[in-house]
């Protein structure tokens, strides 16, 4: 075989720098889509925000037309430092009476403190800041082992059981937990420090009594039992609770209320007191402390209803509005070929193609969404149980677009409803037949199972299968395990667990 050229003709797809900024943009949610349009802004000088109250012009500009606005008098600088000049030239023909006399109460100056030094004054509102948000600039996430350092500082101890204290803090989990055991706590300090498995122990029962209530718990029994320690001797039902907690935990795990009853002699409205202030305490008190920063969700899309017509819009407030530089651009000059000339000729371009980009994702977002709203009007007026069955290929095919810009386009994009906020893609849902030949999604199966097992009798919870038989009375065929998929998606125990005392 010898190689040989072959002139062929054929079709193929290529990406361009603009289709591929499109197809980025278009997947942003809208925090990351702010962040997207400042770093726009700070690189090219031909991008500026549409500031509110100013009427929006987006039409590009003629290269050679635009004029440079000349400086007013409100741009000249605000202080003027006269008076300390001419206390300054007369200050060596004065005498001191005089001159302390001329000085006047308030020297202008030619900077505001604020300006240079941040201060904590700086940053706080003004009393008519009707946007001034108290969480969002003051709100820190706090690990669990920093809390329990702070308290540890104001314990007064020894170094050695500081040094006890700050091991074992550092073995507690995020659920409030101690992990590792005494034994192997002593093991790893040195030998030379002579530390015993009765001082770890000391130590361990003074961190038991910071806060929250039940921290540094070898397991769920003690830590019921220490949270139970910290009520007022009062309490009514206190001493049966910790005789409960301490001696038959395993029975109230396995519900097996009739065995409680007659071990601890109690009559069936006694002991539902007794597990009632049990079931009040938390078994995971590390929980209590939130590391995490809060999270926020911006929708992109807002639906309301008007004159009984659903209306959508997209929320203004999350889209900023730009456009290109007037002044910029009437720098650029079509004939020449200088660098400057040419880099400013391409940074235009670049803002065109960024503001085309953000229009063509706006329009495809809408577009998207009034076809959802479109579909599932009976969730917008009934709620989950009138949730239509809706898959990707429903909206592509209306909106004319393919599968994988649907989904694109419903990630991490959300939409603000009368009933909530919801994402996107909670809006599709798989689908099981009926008995009349119809269709029923996922998300209205799941909202009936919810709302079945609310309103079921607590002594006699229903099991999968009669939840299953239940469903099918109402023309809705799903197996017994799809009941138990869906229930366990919900967050609900099985009928076994949620057996409740009247």
């Amino acid at each position: 075989m010898k190689p040989s050229l072959v002139l062929k003709m054929g079709q193929q797809l290529t990406m361009t720098p603009q289709l591929q900024q499109a197809i980025r943009l278009l997947q942003l949610s809208t925090l990351d889509l702010q962040q997207e349009i400042q770093e726009a802004l700070e690189s090219n000088p031909m991008l500026e925000r549409q500031e509110d109250g100013e009427d929006f012009d987006n039409s590009d500009p003629l290269a050679d037309g635009a004029e440079s606005p000349t400086p007013t008098a409100e741009q000249e600088p605000q202080y003027q430092d006269t008076s300390f000049q001419e206390t300054a030239q007369t200050v060596d023909n004065l005498e001191d009476g005089e001159w302390n006399e001329r000085i006047p109460n308030e020297l202008p100056v030619d900077t505001a403190w604020e300006d240079v030094y941040q201060t904590s004054a700086s940053s706080l509102p003004s009393n008519d800041d009707d946007e001034w948000d108290f969480t969002t600039r003051t709100s820190a996430g706090e690990s669990l082992q920093s809390h329990l350092l702070w308290q540890l500082n104001l314990a007064p101890m020894s170094d050695k059981d500081r040094l006890i204290a700050v091991t074992l803090i550092d073995c507690i989990n995020q659920q409030g937990y101690l992990e590792e055991t005494l034994e192997e706590v002593t093991e790893a300090f040195d030998p030379e420090l002579d530390i015993e498995i009765d001082e770890v122990e000391a130590v361990l029962h003074r961190i038991q009594q910071f806060e929250p209530a039940g921290i540094a718990a070898r397991d769920l029994r003690e830590c019921l039992l220490l949270q139970l320690r910290q009520l007022p001797a009062r309490t009514p039902w206190l001493a049966e609770a910790q005789r409960l907690a301490s001696d038959y935990l395993d029975l109230l795990g396995g519900r097996d209320y009739s065995q409680l009853m007659r071990r601890m002699k109690l009559k069936e409205d006694e002991l539902k007191h007794v597990i009632d202030l049990i079931q009040s305490l938390n078994p995971r008190p590390g929980s209590q402390i939130e590391s995490s920063e809060p999270e926020y969700v911006v929708p992109d899309v807002i639906v309301r209803k008007h004159n009984d017509r659903w209306l959508v819009e997209l929320n203004q407030d999350a889209m900023p509005r730009l456009r290109v530089n007037a002044q910029y651009a009437g720098f650029v000059k079509r004939a020449d070929s200088s660098a400057d000339n040419t880099f400013m000729r391409n940074q235009l371009q670049e803002a065109r193609w960024f503001i085309k980009s953000l229009q063509s994702r706006n329009e495809t977002l809408m577009k998207v969404a009034t076809q959802i709203v479109e579909h599932q009007r009976g969730f917008l007026d009934y709620g989950d149980e009138a949730m239509k069955p809706l898959v990707l290929h429903d909206i592509a095919e209306a909106v004319g677009m393919h599968e994988s810009t649907i989904s694109r386009v419903t990630t991490q994009k959300f939409m603000h409803t009368p009933r909530g906020i919801y994402e996107l893609k909670y809006f599709f849902s798989s689908h099981v037949s009926t008995s009349e030949g119809g269709e029923c999604s996922s998300t209205a199966i799941r909202a009936i199972i919810k709302k079945l097992v609310a309103a079921e009798n607590a002594k006699k919870p229903l099991s999968d299968s009669k939840i299953a038989g239940l469903l099918e009375a109402q023309g809705i065929q799903v197996a017994r395990r799809t009941v138990a998929k869906y229930r366990e998606s919900l967050g609900i125990a099985p009928s076994s667990e949620r057996k409740r005392l009247m």
